[in-house]
């Protein structure tokens, strides 16, 4: 990994790896969303600026993809469309960013030669769980627009590696928090309400479950996959093979923060009924075997820190507005 283009790198999980590659002295150039601002998302409070190299451009340009990626020998492909509600609302947006973007890096990646690619994939490809824990074999089934959309995306990749020989390995995390994540996320949800003075808190499903993993620990699973090439052509989970409820999440916040709220339930925030995804576990037996991976936070002390975050940062956040 002697230069690494990194995209999504201004968003939640990709500045994390972008700073842990940092924290390695490895090369990196940062992919970030083109705006007229000039702004480079969570880059921007970053001391080490200076020690990458920040591209803008639109993952749905082949062009800019491909200016980007010269000279690169690694790629980490995180730039996507990730709201599952906003799905619902604009499926054709998720096409055009999740399917469209990842055909740029593959035929991008092919025409350069790099020989170390790797695509962010979900745990939401599975569905609901068909059996526990869910390993790489589980059926994917797209239960949502943003799914359905990771999921073909997913598949083009290892189409890639199967027709032309890339190097393509599939890094599939369950869900991640941690600091800089964005409010439509249960976590920072409920975290910024708390803050905020609201001991009312307004949510959706209770009932489902997750495999939660802290930000840190996710991205040291991403750099593990990609030095390993018995990951070609693979699909590598990245999870803590335990699983919450939101409600009891709801209340070890609550009780870590040192607030007792109350639930209310909110119409708006529920997912249809056939689209909620009612449990994730993952089985990271795969990645453990391969790399020697495994997490270093517990849910409480991953919490803590991000709520530590959370306390110094409220004012970016609107935690009166539902984020779709």
């Amino acid at each position: 990994m002697k230069k690494i283009l990194i995209t999504g790198a201004a968003g939640f999980i990709g500045s994390h790896l972008v700073e842990e590659c940092i924290n390695r002295n490895l090369n990196v150039v940062a992919f970030v969303h083109y705006n007229s601002m000039n702004n480079w998302g969570w880059l921007e409070d970053f001391s080490i600026r200076n020690e990458i190299e920040v591209i803008p451009g639109d993952i749905r340009d082949y062009d800019s993809v491909n200016k980007a990626m010269k000279g690169c020998d690694t790629v980490f492909h995180l730039a996507a469309l990730i709201g599952i509600p906003y799905s619902y609302l604009s499926p054709l947006a998720y096409i055009r960013t999740n399917i469209e973007g990842t055909y740029n890096i593959l035929e991008a990646a092919k025409n350069n030669g790099v020989v170390n690619i790797n695509v962010t994939s979900t745990s939401e490809t599975y569905g609901s769980a068909q059996y526990i824990p869910i390993d790489e074999k589980h059926p994917m089934v797209g239960q949502s627009p943003y799914s359905a959309t990771k999921i073909a995306a997913d598949q083009l990749a290892i189409s890639y590696f199967r027709s032309f020989g890339l190097p393509v390995k599939i890094v599939r995390p369950f869900n991640t928090y941690g600091p800089r994540q964005s409010a439509r996320a249960i976590i920072p949800t409920v975290i910024c309400q708390i803050l905020n003075g609201s001991l009312e808190l307004r949510l959706g499903n209770l009932s489902p479950t997750r495999d939660l993993n802290y930000v840190k620990d996710t991205v040291k699973g991403f750099l593990a996959i990609a030095k390993t090439e018995t990951c070609n052509g693979e699909v590598v989970n990245i999870g803590s093979g335990i699983e919450i409820s939101v409600e009891h999440l709801v209340r070890l916040i609550s009780e870590i923060i040192g607030k007792e709220v109350r639930i209310l339930p909110d119409e708006f925030r529920l997912r249809p009924g056939n689209s909620e995804v009612e449990r994730l576990l993952c089985d990271n037996s795969k990645i453990t075997s391969i790399t020697g991976w495994q997490p270093k936070y517990d849910l409480r002390s991953g919490l803590k820190e991000t709520i530590n975050w959370f306390e110094k940062n409220l004012t970016r956040y609107k935690p009166d507005i539902y984020n779709v």
